[in-house]
Protein backbone atom coordinates (compact mmCIF):
# COMPACT_ATOMS: atom_id res chain seq x y z
CA UNK A 1 0.00 0.00 0.00
CA UNK A 2 3.23 2.23 0.28
CA UNK A 3 3.81 2.25 -3.13
CA UNK A 4 0.71 3.58 -3.80
CA UNK A 5 1.59 7.03 -3.11
CA UNK A 6 5.70 6.97 -2.33
CA UNK A 7 8.10 5.11 -5.12
CA UNK A 8 10.28 3.01 -4.28
CA UNK A 9 13.73 4.87 -2.86
CA UNK A 10 11.87 8.32 -2.58
CA UNK A 11 12.46 8.24 0.72
CA UNK A 12 15.54 5.66 2.62
CA UNK A 13 14.22 4.14 5.72
CA UNK A 14 16.56 3.70 8.36
CA UNK A 15 18.40 5.36 10.88
CA UNK A 16 21.07 6.91 8.05
CA UNK A 17 18.14 8.63 7.04
CA UNK A 18 17.20 10.82 9.90
CA UNK A 19 20.74 11.42 10.54
CA UNK A 20 21.51 12.84 7.50
CA UNK A 21 17.56 14.57 6.74
CA UNK A 22 17.37 17.93 8.85
CA UNK A 23 14.08 18.19 9.19
CA UNK A 24 13.19 14.78 10.64
CA UNK A 25 16.21 15.40 13.00
CA UNK A 26 14.16 18.41 14.40
CA UNK A 27 11.07 16.18 14.21
CA UNK A 28 12.00 12.98 15.05
CA UNK A 29 8.48 11.59 15.67
CA UNK A 30 6.57 13.78 12.79
CA UNK A 31 5.36 11.47 10.30
CA UNK A 32 5.13 12.75 6.59
CA UNK A 33 1.47 13.39 5.42
CA UNK A 34 0.22 12.79 2.05
CA UNK A 35 -1.78 15.08 -0.40
CA UNK A 36 -3.60 11.93 -1.31
CA UNK A 37 -6.96 10.33 -0.05
CA UNK A 38 -6.29 8.98 3.40
CA UNK A 39 -4.69 5.33 3.90
CA UNK A 40 -6.92 3.31 6.01
CA UNK A 41 -3.38 2.47 7.79
CA UNK A 42 -3.34 5.92 9.05
CA UNK A 43 -6.23 6.64 11.36
CA UNK A 44 -7.92 10.34 10.51
CA UNK A 45 -6.99 12.90 12.95
CA UNK A 46 -9.90 13.93 15.15
CA UNK A 47 -12.65 16.86 14.86
CA UNK A 48 -11.08 19.79 16.46
CA UNK A 49 -13.41 21.38 18.61
CA UNK A 50 -12.36 24.68 19.38
CA UNK A 51 -11.92 25.70 22.77
CA UNK A 52 -14.04 28.90 24.33
CA UNK A 53 -11.68 31.77 25.26
CA UNK A 54 -10.90 32.52 28.74
CA UNK A 55 -10.65 36.10 29.74
CA UNK A 56 -7.79 36.73 32.46
CA UNK A 57 -7.38 40.16 32.92
CA UNK A 58 -8.96 43.63 31.59
CA UNK A 59 -7.67 43.83 27.83
CA UNK A 60 -5.99 40.07 27.59
CA UNK A 61 -7.88 37.25 26.42
CA UNK A 62 -6.39 33.67 26.23
CA UNK A 63 -7.16 30.75 24.14
CA UNK A 64 -5.52 27.55 25.46
CA UNK A 65 -4.36 24.91 22.79
CA UNK A 66 -4.40 21.19 22.83
CA UNK A 67 -0.37 20.52 24.54
CA UNK A 68 1.91 22.11 26.74
CA UNK A 69 4.66 22.22 23.58
CA UNK A 70 6.53 19.38 21.88
CA UNK A 71 6.84 17.14 24.98
CA UNK A 72 3.97 14.93 24.07
CA UNK A 73 2.65 14.62 27.41
CA UNK A 74 -0.14 16.49 26.71
CA UNK A 75 -1.17 16.01 23.33
CA UNK A 76 1.82 17.38 21.37
CA UNK A 77 4.19 16.41 18.59
CA UNK A 78 4.45 12.87 18.30
CA UNK A 79 2.07 12.37 21.77
CA UNK A 80 -0.67 10.49 21.59
CA UNK A 81 -3.07 13.18 22.24
CA UNK A 82 -5.44 14.78 19.32
CA UNK A 83 -3.00 15.58 16.67
CA UNK A 84 -1.16 12.75 17.16
CA UNK A 85 1.27 12.29 14.10
CA UNK A 86 -0.20 15.71 12.61
CA UNK A 87 1.45 19.50 13.04
CA UNK A 88 -0.87 21.46 15.88
CA UNK A 89 -2.58 24.56 14.29
CA UNK A 90 -0.08 26.69 16.88
CA UNK A 91 3.58 25.47 15.85
CA UNK A 92 4.94 28.18 18.02
CA UNK A 93 2.84 28.35 21.08
CA UNK A 94 0.04 26.03 22.82
CA UNK A 95 -1.56 29.06 24.33
CA UNK A 96 -2.67 32.42 21.89
CA UNK A 97 -2.38 36.16 23.66
CA UNK A 98 -4.16 38.69 22.03
CA UNK A 99 -4.09 41.81 23.15
CA UNK A 100 -7.05 44.04 22.83
CA UNK A 101 -8.51 46.87 24.12
CA UNK A 102 -12.00 46.72 26.48
CA UNK A 103 -14.97 47.31 24.51
CA UNK A 104 -15.88 50.19 26.87
CA UNK A 105 -12.29 51.68 26.74
CA UNK A 106 -12.97 52.71 23.17
CA UNK A 107 -15.79 55.33 23.64
CA UNK A 108 -14.16 56.60 26.99
CA UNK A 109 -12.33 59.68 25.49
CA UNK A 110 -15.64 61.45 24.35
CA UNK A 111 -17.14 61.93 27.04
CA UNK A 112 -13.68 63.80 28.35
CA UNK A 113 -13.90 65.89 25.10
CA UNK A 114 -17.33 67.17 25.97
CA UNK A 115 -16.44 67.85 29.48
CA UNK A 116 -13.51 69.97 28.15
CA UNK A 117 -16.04 71.43 25.44
CA UNK A 118 -18.13 72.40 28.49
CA UNK A 119 -15.80 73.86 30.61
CA UNK A 120 -14.42 75.87 27.34
CA UNK A 121 -18.00 77.13 27.02
CA UNK A 122 -18.26 78.15 30.17
CA UNK A 123 -15.12 79.98 30.22
CA UNK A 124 -15.81 81.37 27.26
CA UNK A 125 -19.34 82.69 28.50
CA UNK A 126 -17.49 84.20 31.70
CA UNK A 127 -14.94 85.91 29.69
CA UNK A 128 -18.04 87.43 27.51
CA UNK A 129 -19.70 88.48 30.53
CA UNK A 130 -16.46 90.36 31.81
CA UNK A 131 -16.05 92.44 28.75
CA UNK A 132 -19.68 92.78 28.91
CA UNK A 133 -19.92 94.37 32.60
CA UNK A 134 -16.76 95.80 32.20
CA UNK A 135 -17.70 97.63 29.20
CA UNK A 136 -20.90 99.10 30.90
CA UNK A 137 -18.73 100.28 34.21
CA UNK A 138 -16.38 101.88 31.31
CA UNK A 139 -19.87 103.29 29.20
CA UNK A 140 -21.27 105.00 32.59
CA UNK A 141 -17.49 106.55 33.84
CA UNK A 142 -17.25 108.30 30.47
CA UNK A 143 -21.22 109.29 30.91
CA UNK A 144 -19.51 110.46 34.97
CA UNK A 145 -16.98 112.51 33.86
CA UNK A 146 -18.85 114.71 31.07
CA UNK A 147 -20.80 115.54 34.11
CA UNK A 148 -24.09 114.01 33.43
CA UNK A 149 -27.20 112.79 34.88
CA UNK A 150 -26.69 109.31 33.98
CA UNK A 151 -27.90 107.94 37.62
CA UNK A 152 -31.66 109.13 36.04
CA UNK A 153 -32.08 106.26 33.61
CA UNK A 154 -30.32 103.46 32.12
CA UNK A 155 -31.94 104.14 28.63
CA UNK A 156 -29.44 106.21 26.53
CA UNK A 157 -31.69 107.83 23.60
CA UNK A 158 -28.92 110.38 22.11
CA UNK A 159 -26.72 108.63 19.47
CA UNK A 160 -23.73 107.03 20.41
CA UNK A 161 -21.76 109.80 18.23
CA UNK A 162 -23.58 112.94 19.17
CA UNK A 163 -23.89 111.39 23.48
CA UNK A 164 -23.10 114.02 25.79
CA UNK A 165 -24.00 117.24 23.44
CA UNK A 166 -26.83 119.42 23.42
CA UNK A 167 -27.23 118.65 19.27
CA UNK A 168 -27.67 115.15 20.29
CA UNK A 169 -30.03 115.51 22.57
CA UNK A 170 -32.02 118.23 20.44
CA UNK A 171 -31.70 115.52 17.54
CA UNK A 172 -32.82 112.46 19.44
CA UNK A 173 -36.10 114.81 21.55
CA UNK A 174 -37.24 117.37 19.42
CA UNK A 175 -39.69 115.51 17.64
CA UNK A 176 -40.91 114.62 20.63
CA UNK A 177 -42.02 117.95 21.44
CA UNK A 178 -45.24 119.83 20.28
CA UNK A 179 -46.61 123.52 20.64
CA UNK A 180 -50.08 123.86 21.64
CA UNK A 181 -52.50 126.09 21.22
CA UNK A 182 -55.22 127.31 23.46
CA UNK A 183 -58.32 129.52 22.45
CA UNK A 184 -60.84 130.26 25.10
CA UNK A 185 -63.37 133.53 25.12
CA UNK A 186 -60.64 135.21 27.14
CA UNK A 187 -58.10 135.22 24.62
CA UNK A 188 -55.47 132.63 23.37
CA UNK A 189 -51.86 131.41 24.20
CA UNK A 190 -48.95 129.31 23.43
CA UNK A 191 -47.05 126.37 25.55
CA UNK A 192 -45.81 123.43 24.85
CA UNK A 193 -46.33 119.52 25.50
CA UNK A 194 -44.61 116.33 24.87
CA UNK A 195 -45.66 113.22 23.58
CA UNK A 196 -45.61 110.34 25.66
CA UNK A 197 -47.85 107.49 23.75
CA UNK A 198 -47.85 106.42 20.21
CA UNK A 199 -51.90 107.30 20.31
CA UNK A 200 -51.64 110.91 20.70
CA UNK A 201 -51.07 111.56 24.17
CA UNK A 202 -49.30 114.67 25.25
CA UNK A 203 -48.74 115.97 29.03
CA UNK A 204 -48.21 119.52 29.49
CA UNK A 205 -49.46 122.35 32.48
CA UNK A 206 -52.68 122.71 33.67
CA UNK A 207 -52.61 126.28 33.27
CA UNK A 208 -51.61 125.98 29.16
CA UNK A 209 -54.82 124.36 28.63
CA UNK A 210 -56.98 125.40 31.41
CA UNK A 211 -60.20 127.24 29.99
CA UNK A 212 -59.47 126.66 26.26
CA UNK A 213 -62.25 125.95 24.20
CA UNK A 214 -60.31 124.48 21.76
CA UNK A 215 -56.61 123.09 21.18
CA UNK A 216 -54.55 123.14 18.25
CA UNK A 217 -51.12 121.05 18.70
CA UNK A 218 -48.19 121.12 15.79
CA UNK A 219 -46.36 118.60 15.43
CA UNK A 220 -42.38 119.56 14.56
CA UNK A 221 -43.13 118.24 11.50
CA UNK A 222 -45.26 121.43 11.19
CA UNK A 223 -48.67 119.47 10.53
CA UNK A 224 -51.86 120.73 13.15
CA UNK A 225 -53.93 118.56 14.47
CA UNK A 226 -56.72 119.24 17.25
CA UNK A 227 -56.71 117.57 21.02
CA UNK A 228 -58.89 117.08 23.46
CA UNK A 229 -59.03 117.57 27.44
CA UNK A 230 -58.12 113.60 29.08
CA UNK A 231 -57.88 114.57 32.43
CA UNK A 232 -56.20 117.92 34.99
CA UNK A 233 -54.96 118.27 38.30
CA UNK A 234 -54.78 121.71 39.05
CA UNK A 235 -52.91 121.11 42.52
CA UNK A 236 -49.78 119.39 40.34
CA UNK A 237 -50.31 122.11 37.46
CA UNK A 238 -50.30 118.85 34.87
CA UNK A 239 -52.84 118.29 32.22
CA UNK A 240 -53.56 115.42 29.59
CA UNK A 241 -54.74 116.34 26.12
CA UNK A 242 -54.57 113.58 23.36
CA UNK A 243 -54.46 114.20 19.73
CA UNK A 244 -57.80 113.61 17.18
CA UNK A 245 -56.84 111.44 14.38
CA UNK A 246 -53.43 110.45 15.54
CA UNK A 247 -51.09 109.85 12.84
CA UNK A 248 -48.79 106.87 13.19
CA UNK A 249 -45.35 106.78 13.63
CA UNK A 250 -45.15 109.65 16.45
CA UNK A 251 -42.26 109.84 18.55
CA UNK A 252 -42.77 108.92 21.81
CA UNK A 253 -40.63 110.47 24.55
CA UNK A 254 -38.71 108.35 26.93
CA UNK A 255 -39.72 109.66 30.70
CA UNK A 256 -36.61 109.62 33.01
CA UNK A 257 -36.22 109.00 36.95
CA UNK A 258 -36.40 112.33 38.66
CA UNK A 259 -34.92 111.03 41.58
CA UNK A 260 -31.49 110.51 40.65
CA UNK A 261 -31.13 114.04 39.28
CA UNK A 262 -27.75 116.02 40.87
CA UNK A 263 -27.64 119.79 40.91
CA UNK A 264 -24.74 120.59 38.32
CA UNK A 265 -26.23 118.02 36.17
CA UNK A 266 -26.46 119.70 32.40
CA UNK A 267 -29.76 119.69 30.98
CA UNK A 268 -31.51 120.95 28.09
CA UNK A 269 -35.23 122.71 27.40
CA UNK A 270 -37.12 122.33 24.51
CA UNK A 271 -40.45 124.53 24.16
CA UNK A 272 -41.99 126.70 22.01
CA UNK A 273 -41.36 130.09 24.05
CA UNK A 274 -43.10 133.17 21.74
CA UNK A 275 -44.53 131.00 19.53
CA UNK A 276 -40.95 129.67 18.42
CA UNK A 277 -41.38 126.04 17.85
CA UNK A 278 -38.85 123.82 18.82
CA UNK A 279 -36.42 126.51 20.49
CA UNK A 280 -33.89 124.57 22.01
CA UNK A 281 -32.01 125.86 25.41
CA UNK A 282 -29.47 124.56 28.11
CA UNK A 283 -27.96 124.78 31.06
CA UNK A 284 -27.80 123.27 34.43
CA UNK A 285 -29.33 121.98 37.59
CA UNK A 286 -29.04 124.68 39.77
CA UNK A 287 -31.44 123.07 43.02
CA UNK A 288 -33.60 120.49 43.94
CA UNK A 289 -36.87 120.38 45.74
CA UNK A 290 -37.81 124.12 45.68
CA UNK A 291 -41.02 125.12 46.94
CA UNK A 292 -42.74 126.51 44.09
CA UNK A 293 -46.40 127.86 44.75
CA UNK A 294 -48.82 128.32 42.13
CA UNK A 295 -52.92 129.64 40.87
CA UNK A 296 -55.18 126.72 41.14
CA UNK A 297 -57.64 129.11 39.98
CA UNK A 298 -58.93 128.71 36.64
CA UNK A 299 -59.46 132.71 35.88
CA UNK A 300 -55.66 133.02 35.87
CA UNK A 301 -55.21 131.12 33.20
CA UNK A 302 -57.64 132.98 31.60
CA UNK A 303 -55.74 135.98 32.61
CA UNK A 304 -52.51 134.96 30.94
CA UNK A 305 -54.70 134.53 28.08
CA UNK A 306 -55.54 137.91 27.36
CA UNK A 307 -52.49 139.12 26.50
CA UNK A 308 -52.30 136.80 23.40
CA UNK A 309 -49.92 134.84 24.84
CA UNK A 310 -47.96 137.68 25.96
CA UNK A 311 -48.59 136.88 29.86
CA UNK A 312 -46.48 135.55 32.20
CA UNK A 313 -47.61 132.54 34.74
CA UNK A 314 -47.77 133.89 38.14
CA UNK A 315 -45.94 131.48 40.90
CA UNK A 316 -44.54 132.90 44.43
CA UNK A 317 -41.47 131.45 45.86
CA UNK A 318 -39.76 132.34 49.05
CA UNK A 319 -42.69 134.58 50.18
CA UNK A 320 -42.46 136.79 46.94
CA UNK A 321 -44.57 136.85 44.08
CA UNK A 322 -43.22 136.69 40.74
CA UNK A 323 -45.00 137.38 37.18
CA UNK A 324 -48.48 138.83 38.78
CA UNK A 325 -50.41 137.89 41.91
CA UNK A 326 -51.48 134.24 42.58
CA UNK A 327 -54.44 134.86 44.10
CA UNK A 328 -55.59 133.19 47.18
CA UNK A 329 -56.36 129.36 45.55
CA UNK A 330 -53.14 127.67 45.10
CA UNK A 331 -50.96 124.93 45.47
CA UNK A 332 -47.28 123.76 46.31
CA UNK A 333 -45.13 121.27 44.79
CA UNK A 334 -41.32 120.49 44.83
CA UNK A 335 -39.53 121.63 41.56
CA UNK A 336 -36.03 121.57 39.91
CA UNK A 337 -34.43 124.31 39.40
CA UNK A 338 -32.65 125.22 36.16
CA UNK A 339 -30.71 128.38 34.64
CA UNK A 340 -31.93 127.02 31.64
CA UNK A 341 -33.23 129.79 29.57
CA UNK A 342 -36.70 129.58 29.96
CA UNK A 343 -39.89 132.36 28.70
CA UNK A 344 -43.35 132.51 27.81
CA UNK A 345 -44.29 129.03 26.01
CA UNK A 346 -41.81 127.29 27.52
CA UNK A 347 -44.40 125.88 29.84
CA UNK A 348 -45.53 122.31 29.96
CA UNK A 349 -42.29 121.54 27.60
CA UNK A 350 -39.32 119.11 28.70
CA UNK A 351 -36.45 119.87 30.66
CA UNK A 352 -33.76 116.72 29.76
CA UNK A 353 -31.02 114.88 30.40
CA UNK A 354 -27.66 114.55 28.64
CA UNK A 355 -29.00 111.03 28.12
CA UNK A 356 -32.23 112.34 26.14
CA UNK A 357 -34.66 111.31 29.04
CA UNK A 358 -36.97 113.50 30.35
CA UNK A 359 -36.63 114.26 34.07
CA UNK A 360 -39.17 117.47 33.86
CA UNK A 361 -42.33 119.62 32.48
CA UNK A 362 -41.19 123.47 32.54
CA UNK A 363 -43.92 125.18 34.67
CA UNK A 364 -42.69 128.67 35.86
CA UNK A 365 -40.35 131.22 35.03
CA UNK A 366 -39.10 134.61 36.42
CA UNK A 367 -39.21 137.55 34.18
CA UNK A 368 -37.49 140.61 34.94
CA UNK A 369 -41.04 142.52 32.93
CA UNK A 370 -43.28 144.27 35.13
CA UNK A 371 -47.14 143.76 34.77
CA UNK A 372 -46.62 147.07 32.06
CA UNK A 373 -44.25 145.69 30.33
CA UNK A 374 -44.69 144.46 26.77
CA UNK A 375 -43.69 140.97 25.35
CA UNK A 376 -41.11 142.47 23.92
CA UNK A 377 -38.93 143.11 26.93
CA UNK A 378 -39.78 140.20 29.04
CA UNK A 379 -36.96 137.49 29.29
CA UNK A 380 -35.56 134.91 31.12
CA UNK A 381 -33.16 135.44 33.86
CA UNK A 382 -32.20 132.06 34.82
CA UNK A 383 -34.42 131.07 36.83
CA UNK A 384 -36.66 128.39 35.78
CA UNK A 385 -38.40 125.45 37.85
CA UNK A 386 -39.91 122.88 36.34
CA UNK A 387 -42.59 119.80 37.63
CA UNK A 388 -40.09 116.41 38.34
CA UNK A 389 -40.77 113.55 35.88
CA UNK A 390 -41.37 111.15 38.84
CA UNK A 391 -44.23 113.26 39.57
CA UNK A 392 -46.07 113.12 36.20
CA UNK A 393 -45.46 109.19 36.32
CA UNK A 394 -47.65 109.03 39.06
CA UNK A 395 -49.94 110.83 38.37
CA UNK A 396 -50.91 109.50 34.90
CA UNK A 397 -53.17 106.99 35.75
CA UNK A 398 -55.05 109.83 37.66
CA UNK A 399 -55.19 111.97 34.62
CA UNK A 400 -56.28 109.10 32.12
CA UNK A 401 -59.27 108.71 34.64
CA UNK A 402 -60.20 112.46 33.97
CA UNK A 403 -57.94 114.32 36.79
CA UNK A 404 -58.13 115.06 40.37
CA UNK A 405 -60.46 118.55 38.89
CA UNK A 406 -63.31 116.49 37.12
Amino acid sequence: MTESFRRSGEYPQGDDHQATDPIRAAYPQQQPVSSSPVNPEWPPPPAYEPVAPVAVEPGTTVWPGSGQGGDGSAGGYGGGGAYAGYPEPDAVSSTAVLHTQPVAAAPAPAPKKRAKGTIALLAAVAIVAAAIGGGTAYGIQELTAKNTATSSTSTTVVPAAKKGTVAGVAQAVSPSIVEIGATSNAGSSTGSGVIISSSGEIITNNHVVSGASEIKVQLSSGKSYTAQVVGTDSKKDLALIKLEDAPSGLKVATLGNSDGVQVGDDVVAIGSPEGLTGTVTSGIVSALNRDVTVSTDESQGQQQQRGGGSGQWPFSFGGRQFNGDTGSSTTTYKAIQTDASLNPGNSGGALIDMNGNIVGINSAMYSAADSSSTSSSAGSVGLGFAIPINTVKSDLAGLRAGGSDS
